[in-house]
């Protein structure tokens, strides 16, 4: 019976009824007259036993004219003030656990989602996708010439320009130092291409402002498309070898993962760098 009352209980103070204050008040009010009701049936219940026992020290049907005025408006308003008082509380303390999960899937400097949640977000569109690892070239240049305070404005200006070229269907995340990612759910490698490219020459597009004058920077990329079998740390891999590459063949520049193939057979990056050329120019 208590196991019962107490499921009970917590099914009515489920977090997801309080998705307002508002919901918590008009849940407090169906509560409260759940409960009044509740309380009118046991006081009116009592005093019968009370008269089958011989010990109700007063008549009965004035006793229950008085229940029926008192009880149901009581218990009514004493139950919707402790609901209200409770699912407020509980209302406030979703909030904050929903404030501190996001604080803690947000990378902070550049407002973007984090390792962490871009991790969750690819193991949940697991399948045909493409992944995009986008790196500011010379970033320690910029930290050494101009400053770390450049050096953070810079990797807030770019994760902005990032997000505001990418299509709807993009997750976009910082890594990690100058490393950002990009996830493209149900894209092609050419239609990833395309993304990259755009997003590649926004940021070189872009004027940042300087201690002294204005200055501009440029990011390489690598493209990889993933498999369902395939996990995040495969991929990665791949995207990261492509990248490389891509700094190796001169920066500000994208690199595709078929760019790659070569490699297997023990090419090396001098040899591979026509070939990425040509891969992205077939892409393309």
């Amino acid at each position: 019976m208590a196991a019962s009352v107490h499921a009970w209980i917590i099914r009515q103070l489920t977090l997801g009824e309080f998705s307002s204050r508002r919901a918590v008040l008009a849940k407090a009010v169906v509560m409260a007259a759940k409960i009044a009701v509740f309380a009118y049936i046991l006081n009116i219940l009592s005093h019968f036993v009370l008269v089958a026992l011989n010990l109700l020290p007063y008549d009965l049907w004035p006793a229950l004219v008085i229940a029926t005025v008192l009880t149901p408006p009581v218990s009514f308003v004493v139950a919707v003030i402790a609901y209200s008082v409770v699912g407020l509380a509980i209302y406030d303390l979703g909030l904050s656990n929903q404030r501190f999960e996001m604080l803690s899937r947000t990378d902070m400097l550049s407002g973007l989602m984090n390792r962490r949640a871009f991790l969750e977000e690819f193991e949940r569109v697991r399948g045909r996708t493409c992944l995009v690892l986008f790196d500011i070239d010379r970033f320690k240049a910029i930290n050494d010439g101009l400053g770390h305070k450049a050096g953070d404005d810079v990797i807030a200006k770019v994760a902005q320009v990032l997000t505001t070229v990418a299509p709807p269907i993009a997750q976009v995340s910082r890594l990690g130092g100058e490393e950002f990612a990009v996830l493209l759910p149900g894209t092609t490698g050419a239609e990833a291409l395309a993304v990259a490219e755009s997003m590649r020459e926004a940021v070189e597009a872009t004027v940042f402002t300087g201690p002294a004058n204005p200055f501009s920077v440029t990011v390489s990329g690598g493209i990889a498309e993933g498999l369902a079998e395939l996990g995040f740390s495969e991929i990665f891999s791949h995207v990261d070898r492509a990248l490389y590459l891509a700094k190796a063949a001169g920066r500000n520049r994208i690199v595709h993962t078929n760019a790659l193939q070569d490699a297997a057979l023990g090419a090396t990056t001098a040899e591979l760098l026509p070939v990425i050329a040509n891969e992205t120019r077939r892409l393309a």
